[in-house]
């Protein structure tokens, strides 16, 4: 069965809800002056807060209109976004649609990267790698996509070494300095830092607890392959006002707001 479940009915009540609030969201025609209106699908944050900041900051002056469509989980947007309820999407990263177009039959188009929400290693214990002493306790995010990306970066760091594609700690090859791994809900990895000598956290739960990118040892950078993307229909890829919000979304003003926002908790595409 499809990791991604299409539901007709969800579906179409998106599709119904993103054409009322922008109705010439799907066309490529300019509305008078300037691009027109595109229609985005998008989570809340860091997306839907960054697309906010293009479409009062940078749009208006190029003439586009950006109507920003709200989705709450991961597995609603692609769909909308084959069915014509929007013209773009910015929530996933390149590795996730390539998984979505190949269980769901599909051919969205990523049209580059935006920005990384990285797996960052923090301690409020230790501030450096160096620090970490033998035997330090680290949690790990349980879920199979995240805890191979912590066993990843870990591993980047030559903190351990593991099988090509790890999945849980059992794919540790080697561990020099016998570190103790507790695999736990993603949740709760903030928490776990008051009891913990260091977890790998992501960027909505560091953010959601207000974790400073001080207490960061070791952070996902530009090398990352889950640089979130924008992405769209195969006919709309070499569409202007799709070329346009992906200027805009990595211009050097973007950037800036990114690095001003997120305090390091974001980092935009290069």
């Amino acid at each position: 069965m499809s990791r991604f479940i299409r539901s007709a009915g969800a579906v179409a009540g998106v599709a119904a809800l993103a054409l009322g609030l922008t109705a010439c969201g799907g066309s490529s025609e300019a509305e008078g002056e300037g691009l027109g209106s595109i229609s985005v699908g998008a989570t809340a944050v860091p997306a839907g807060e960054l697309l906010q900041f293009v479409a009062d900051e940078l749009a208006p002056a190029e003439g586009l209109t950006i109507e920003i469509q709200e989705y709450s989980d991961y597995n609603t947007p692609n769909p909308a976004l084959s069915q014509g309820a929007n013209d773009a999407n910015l929530f996933q990263h390149g590795p996730f649609l390539d998984l979505y177009n190949e269980d769901a039959g599909d051919d969205l188009v990523n049209v580059g990267p935006v920005y990384l929400p990285p797996l960052a290693l923090y301690s409020e214990t230790f501030e450096s790698l160096e620090d970490l002493p033998e035997g330090a306790t680290i949690a790990l995010p349980n879920d199979a996509s995240n805890e191979s990306r912590a066993l990843l970066l870990l591993a980047s760091a030559g903190l351990i070494e593991t099988t090509d594609a790890p999945t849980t700690i059992s794919d540790i090859t080697a561990n020099p300095k016998g570190f103790e791994f507790s695999e736990i809900d993603a949740a709760t990895l903030p928490a776990a830092l008051q009891q913990m000598d260091a977890a790998v956290v992501n960027f909505n739960f560091a953010s959601a607890a207000g974790i400073s990118s001080d207490l960061q040892l070791l952070s996902e950078g530009q090398d990352s392959a889950y640089f979130n993307i924008l992405a769209t229909r195969p006919e709309l890829q070499d569409d202007p006002r799709v070329e346009k919000l992906y200027e805009l979304l990595t211009s050097d003003e973007t950037k800036e707001w990114i690095e001003e926002t997120y305090d390091g908790l974001v980092i935009p595409a290069e």
